[in-house]
């Protein structure tokens, strides 16, 4: 199993994600690398990252940094190069995704053999803890949106926390144009599109504790404007 850990400015929350990974990953006897895509972070984060390869190990944690930030998308296929795992973890590196999930994700892929398996906020269990009433009401409308004009098939549109088969999300990249948050968006979208089956697994989405969010006017204008495309060309 490869972890791809795109971060920027991460350099409170990586230390205690990490080690949440290799425990969660040792406990339950899977064999990993988590692959940390930093994109120039001036915070210091790569020197963590340096650190953190030195405590468990150069095989285990990979630093594969980039020059400057040059969005989701192309971290997952920068990172994806470095992967030797038949399957890829993609997941945020602030901690509002906990590791404990990965094993039930693995359950669930197993169970029905699935090429994805997406970690849902909005269904069974499933929650958001920490965000205000506005950043709520930002993602279910969003969500809404997408599932009113693009039918995906699937209850969590814009989490970044999912289970891939390796060729699967090689095969999605070279589809998917998006970038920014959209891009999670156009991943399932062009999976549906091409047949391949999807999982759900309830999660429980935790707000950032340290650190900034990255949603802004910006993104949702993007967001937006990047939905209106996929109804148009899906």
């Amino acid at each position: 199993l490869s972890v791809l850990l795109p971060t920027y400015n991460e350099r409170d929350n990586l230390p205690l994600v990490v080690w949440l990974l290799v425990r969660t990953f040792r406990d339950s006897g899977i064999d990993f690398e988590i692959i940390i895509i930093d994109d120039g972070s001036p915070d210091g984060t790569q020197e963590i990252a340096e650190q953190l390869a030195k405590i468990y190990g150069s095989d285990k944690i990979l630093l594969r940094p980039r020059p400057s930030k040059l969005g989701l998308g192309t971290a997952y296929i920068h990172g994806m190069k470095h992967a030797t795992g038949n399957f890829i973890v993609i997941m945020d590196a602030d901690l509002s995704h906990h590791p404990k999930f990965i094993p039930e994700f693995i359950r669930k892929q197993k169970e029905g053999n699935f090429d994805i398996v997406s970690g849902t906020r909005y269904k069974g269990n499933g929650g958001v803890y920490g965000w205000d009433l506005r950043r709520k009401l930002i993602s279910r409308g969003a969500n809404f949106l997408t599932q009113v004009l693009l039918r995906p098939g699937a209850s969590d549109l814009t989490g970044s926390f999912r289970l891939y088969r390796k060729e699967v999300l090689q095969k999605l990249m070279e589809k998917c144009v998006s970038k920014g948050y959209v891009f999670q968006m156009e991943m399932i979208v062009r999976a549906r599109q091409l047949g391949y089956t999807i999982g759900e697994v309830p999660i429980s989405f935790v707000d950032r504790v340290y650190g900034e969010s990255k949603l802004g006017g910006n993104e949702i204008v993007s967001f937006l404007k990047g939905l209106l495309t996929l109804f148009a060309t899906t």
